[in-house]
This record gives structure tokens, C-alpha cells and sequence, in this order.
């Protein structure tokens, strides 16, 4: 089991923003910036586009959902939104408030937040997602 999928089934501590049966979302720990989050399949998936055409729809359509709950806890232009998947072998999207489209550079320097303020960026994610 890889460690997004221990984070998935609670045996790693996260910051949850968001989930449903197929789908979780938690706060990248080292974010571009505040509300930078990761949604994830729950089903372990290396590689993005190996998920079944309804699975990235669906994907798609949650983290849809995320990227709304996100502008809505940190106004924002956008939310911008990539899928890399080098750094970790399961399937993820980013989703990062942006105010210019520098903010999504991944060589940036990565913001260091204390716990108190993941926890208040993730409960107000997950509080905008519940609405």
C-alpha cells in the first residue's frame, strides 16, 4: 500500500478537505500556497491516465467540487489545478489558489505552516465542500 492510499484509509495522519467512497482530498504538506490540496482515487493507481475513462470523469467532477470549496475558504482569481505524479506512484491532482499564473510554478519556494494553520485551512476547505 502506498503512502497516499495509508493517508486515504486514515492509517497516516492528513488534513481532510474533502471525500466521498471513491475519491479523498487533503493539504499538500508543503504547499504553494494556503488551501493547496490533493485529491486522490481511493483505488491505487500509479499513473493518472491509467484510470478507466468514468473514474477521471468523476475525478474530474470531485475535485470540480474541491477547487469551488477552495476559492470559496481563500479568494482567489483561480484555482489552478495540474497533474504531475512523479513525486508519489498515485494518481493525484493539485489543486492551488492562484493569484497569477506564477503560483502555480512547482520550483517555487514552498510555504511552512504551522499544524494550527493546516488545520484552519483544511477545516474551512472541507466546511465550504460540506455546503
Amino acid at each position: 500500500m502506498d503512502i497516499f492510499s495509508k493517508i486515504a484509509a486514515g492509517e497516516i495522519p492528513s488534513y481532510k478537505c474533502a471525500e466521498n467512497d471513491k475519491f479523498y482530498a487533503f493539504l499538500d504538506i508543503n504547499p504553494l500556497a494556503k488551501g493547496h490540496t490533493l485529491v486522490i482515487p481511493r483505488r491505487e493507481v500509479d499513473y493518472f491516465f491509467d484510470l478507466n475513462d468514468d473514474e477521471i470523469a468523476e475525478m474530474m467532477v470531485f475535485a470540480k467540487k474541491v477547487a469551488v470549496a477552495i476559492k470559496k475558504a481563500f479568494p482567489c482569481r483561480k484555482v489552478g489545478m495540474a497533474v504531475l505524479g512523479l513525486e508519489v506512484a498515485h494518481a493525484h491532482i493539485h489543486l492551488v489558489p492562484m493569484q497569477t499564473e506564477k503560483d502555480m510554478l512547482f520550483s517555487n519556494p514552498k510555504l511552512k505552516l504551522t499544524e494550527q494553520e493546516f488545520k484552519e485551512a483544511a477545516d474551512k476547505i472541507y466546511a465550504a465542500f460540506c455546503e
